[in-house]
């Protein structure tokens, strides 16, 4: 009877690890992105300057003094050609109409693993979602107006960096009355020549620039006319409230998706959609003040997501209205608009900011602009994370895989709490020894809970056994492994980093789910060697404990599943180590 069941329960394991493997083939695999349509609509209205009222529910701020109706900021259409512009790293379009950068790929960083080819998409206008990067000249007699933006031209309708070039420049013109405008877009080459393609795809140090992700874009203004000519630069991002596209995790969006600023008094505020939807709310109810303002001098705005940024930097000796607002489409944008610029007849002036899109790599980040490498979210243990994950580039640097520098971290992290971890597993141990006495007590005292109690305090006492000593070390060493688990879920350098054999990405689950299954099998094997709890009911709990975390961990990034496998293992090696140490001088004194 006992052989029945035994088979039934390995052929019951084997058909559910078969039925989960084909639900994860059909289910598991990031959508690739549709065709991308001709973005759908433009922008309705214009930010507005910082002694302007906001202009309710437009998209970009206004630069009247009145309110404007809602016929007067109609949407512009998106042009039908759009201009084109690939570089090494970016793969953009440009809408002629307001100049905006309305989709952007990235090549350098794959959608998926097994499709090379189809690149992540940061910005799209399209079918899947709307995220684009906004910029303009807005005033009494600058191009973009609340009837309308202004329409861009170009000498090509496609540009590429060509072989040998460093440097790509695109300009887009612009005349009203006796004022030319243009509008240049500055890019540079990204990959180093140098490195074989495995070092680029791999992303090795120094094989990929990051400052190629980063767009120099500047209104350059030639004032003809006889009048002198004033206007207000602004730069926005503006999203809707799809999910995120980059998360890895089955939950979905497991890191923040939102916006976030520099302030004086806070280098990284958050700014969430549901802080702006409840700013939204309160301006509905009447308060045209709701939405969120502040000047600044210098920092940047931007707006985060799993793995990825897209920041608008300006000047860091100017002075810009922080603001984030919500359009009559829904959209949430968070940008800045600059102080009044005067350009006098026949003067030119310049005014322009940085647009970075790209991977959160936290040291660009920390030289682009101060702040900005904690969109590299952490959370509240960052002030641990920090070292940790400089750590791991160092470990990286010498062994060049970031599975095997994930072992080394975690076996350097045990070292360090070796003696804590030693203290805990003593205590079980003897724990662990004095078992049959403890049994014997319940025999005794039954159902007499209090005297059993006390019984058990007496024997504590007298085998010198802190019942705390196995929790306190483990709960000393918890804020360094949650902030090791936010480290490897956070980091752009996980994304598709393979391991050996089947582990291709350490940055999502492990397709056949060999790891998770690994990592319960050691938490059974470790909790084999620790004391049986005298409550009957704590027992069973502690037994099903294997099992409810492998289920949970099937779906965890592989690089957080292997560090937790290869913790088990060293605290196995070193609670049997321990144990047998343990034992073996108790049985030496009893003889």
């Amino acid at each position: 009877m006992d052989i029945q069941r035994s088979i039934l329960i390995v052929a019951l394991a084997i058909v559910s690890y078969m039925l989960v493997l084909q639900w994860n083939q059909d289910y598991g695999q990031a959508a690739l992105p549709t065709q991308n349509a001709a973005a759908s609509s433009s922008v309705p209205g214009l930010p507005d300057t910082p002694t302007a009222p906001a202009a309710l529910g437009n998209d970009i701020p206004s630069a009247v003094a009145t309110e404007p109706s809602a016929a007067a900021v109609a949407p512009t259409a998106v042009s039908d050609q759009l201009i084109r512009v690939k570089t090494d790293v970016l793969d953009l379009a440009i809408d002629p109409r307001g100049g905006d950068i309305v989709q952007l790929t990235l090549p350098q960083y794959p959608r998926r693993q097994d499709r090379p080819d189809v690149p992540f998409q940061l910005f799209d206008n399209g079918n899947e979602r709307t995220y684009l990067a906004q910029s303009g000249l807005i005033g009494s007699n600058a191009p973009d107006k609340s009837s309308g933006r202004a329409l861009w031209s170009s000498e090509k309708s496609q540009y590429a960096l060509a072989e040998g070039q460093d440097q790509l420049v695109v300009d887009l013109t612009y005349t009203e009355g006796n004022v030319n405008y243009i509008k240049r877009f500055t890019f540079k080459r990204g990959l180093n020549a140098e490195c074989s393609a495995k070092e680029q795809q791999t992303k090795k140090p120094g094989c990929i620039d990051p400052s190629s992700y980063q767009v120099d874009i500047k209104y350059l203004i030639d004032n003809q006319s006889e009048q002198a000519w004033s206007g207000n630069f602004f730069a926005q991002l503006k999203r809707d409230g799809s999910g995120d596209p980059s998360s890895t995790t089955a939950t979905g969006t497991a890191t923040y998706l939102g916006g976030a600023v520099w302030t004086p008094g806070e280098p990284y505020k958050k700014i969430s959609i549901k802080d702006i939807d409840k700013q939204d709310e309160k301006r509905r109810e009447g308060n045209p003040n709701a939405w969120y303002k502040e000047n600044v001098e210098g920092g940047w705005v931007a707006w985060l997501q799993h793995y990825f940024v897209t920041a608008w930097i300006p000047s860091k000796d100017s002075t810009n209205q922080v603001q984030s607002r919500k359009d009559t489409q829904g959209n949430y944008i968070v940008g800045f608009t600059g102080q009044t610029l005067q350009v006098a007849p026949g003067s030119k002036g310049e005014v322009g900011a940085i647009l970075y899109a790209g991977p959160k790599i936290q040291g660009h980040l920390k030289t682009l602009s101060p702040g900005l490498e904690l969109t590299v979210d952490y959370g509240i243990l960052w002030f641990l994370a920090q070292p940790i994950f400089w750590l791991l580039e160092v470990i990286h640097g010498m062994l060049g895989n970031w599975g095997w520098s994930i072992i080394a971290l975690t076996v350097i992290i045990k070292l360090i709490f070796f003696p804590l971890s030693a203290a805990s597993y003593k205590s079980m141990a003897r724990m662990r020894a004095v078992s049959p006495k403890l049994q014997a007590l319940k025999e005794q005292f039954g159902d007499d809970r209090q005297k059993m109690s006390q019984a058990m305090m007496e024997l504590y006492k007298k085998e010198k056994i802190n019942p705390l000593g196995g929790c306190l070390p483990i709960l000393v060493q918890m804020p360094v492994f949650l902030a090791l688990y936010w480290v490897l879920l956070e980091s752009v350098e996980m994304r598709q980093a393979p391991w050996l054999l089947w582990i291709t990405d350490l940055s999502i689950k492990d397709p056949f789910f060999i790891l998770p299954i690994i990592m319960g099998a050691t938490m059974f094997i470790q909790q084999q060697l620790n004391p049986t709890p005298p409550d009957p009911m704590q027992a069973r709990v502690l037994k099903l404990m294997p099992i409810i975390f492998t289920f949970f961990f099937l779906w965890f990034p592989a690089g957080l599943v292997l560090y937790w496998v290869v913790n088990n293992v060293l605290s196995i090696a070193q609670q049997w180590y321990i144990t047998r140490k343990i034992e073996a001088a108790a049985k030496a004194a009893a003889a």
